[in-house]
């Protein structure tokens, strides 16, 4: 599966680092937060990603992130639900393979942009910690960049178990813990990787940039990997594969070769158990 599984790709666009330089424009720069309001971040900056996922080369998902991602995803069955939405070009892509989804999203202005520009396929303003659907309505359900966004981690995962039906499967990446907790002391492909505070703790944070005369910010959660570990197996999940790819030499350049040593995102996907071998009936 990839590009050319994906009906409708989208162009080519240019290599990840092949801004960088042009005036205007500003490298990634993190700072450590005290505290954090997820909701209130993205719906603060909704219109910012709507632009900057719109235009070709601004982000990693058609470059090269989409084609590592899907992969994942279980063939087509009953319904699929993705959790986080956005601005709808997942759904798009999950629909071009074959699948019925909803897409569901907390920011109105990110659900109104998929229902705009995505009308056949049904997306709705919901909270993820708190899902409208009867139990074991779906038989996927794919979270791609949105977990780390969420405020209540726990709540979210138990709600995707709870609409799913036994052996669906939940499909998710994230930010890398990794590359939350830490950051190259350089923009150089050999430069040393440092993490300052704690991989341990859980952190906010704000990553923020700007190219092409667009600006981003993002505002995220540092969990270790052991929180969503934990958060699967409470709801009843069995781990059954996991993937930490490296930026793939055709869209590495320069600077973005220092993430083919340390992963950008991790890849997550997990069964749904019976009630019966789940790992809280073993208790």
């Amino acid at each position: 599966m990839g590009c050319a599984s994906v009906r409708k790709c989208p162009p080519e666009p240019r290599r990840y680092s092949q801004a960088i330089g042009v005036p205007g424009n500003r490298p990634p720069s993190r700072t450590r937060l005290q505290r954090g309001d997820l909701r209130a971040a993205w719906i603060e900056h909704a219109a910012e990603w709507i632009a900057w996922a719109r235009v070709p080369g601004h982000d990693s998902y058609p470059t090269f992130h989409r084609d590592l991602f899907l992969p994942l995803v279980p063939a087509p069955g009953r319904r699929t639900l993705d959790v986080g939405c956005g601005e709808g070009r997942l759904s798009h892509d999950l629909t071009q393979l074959g699948h019925t989804v909803i897409g569901i999203d907390r920011s109105p202005m990110m659900v109104e942009a998929a229902r705009t520009a995505y009308p056949e396929i049904a997306f709705e303003e919901a909270d993820a910690a708190a899902l409208s659907f009867p139990d074991a309505s779906f038989d996927c359900v794919v979270a791609f960049m949105s977990l780390q966004d969420t405020e209540d981690l726990d709540a979210v995962i138990r709600e995707c178990g709870r609409v799913l039906s036994e052996g669906g499967r939940l499909c998710f990446a994230i930010v890398h813990p990794l590359n939350s907790a830490g950051w190259f002391e350089e923009p150089t492909a050999d430069a040393a990787f440092v993490i300052e505070g704690s991989y341990l703790n859980e952190s906010f944070y704000e990553d923020s940039l700007a190219r092409d005369g667009l600006t981003m910010t993002f505002v995220s959660k540092h969990r270790p990997l052991s929180s969503y570990a934990d958060a699967l197996a409470q709801a009843g999940f069995l781990i059954e594969r996991i993937g930490e790819p490296s930026v793939p030499d055709d869209a590495a350049e320069g600077r973005t070769r220092r993430w083919q040593r340390v992963p950008l995102f991790w890849h997550c996907r997990a069964v749904k158990l019976s009630i019966a071998t789940s790992p809280r009936s073993s208790d």
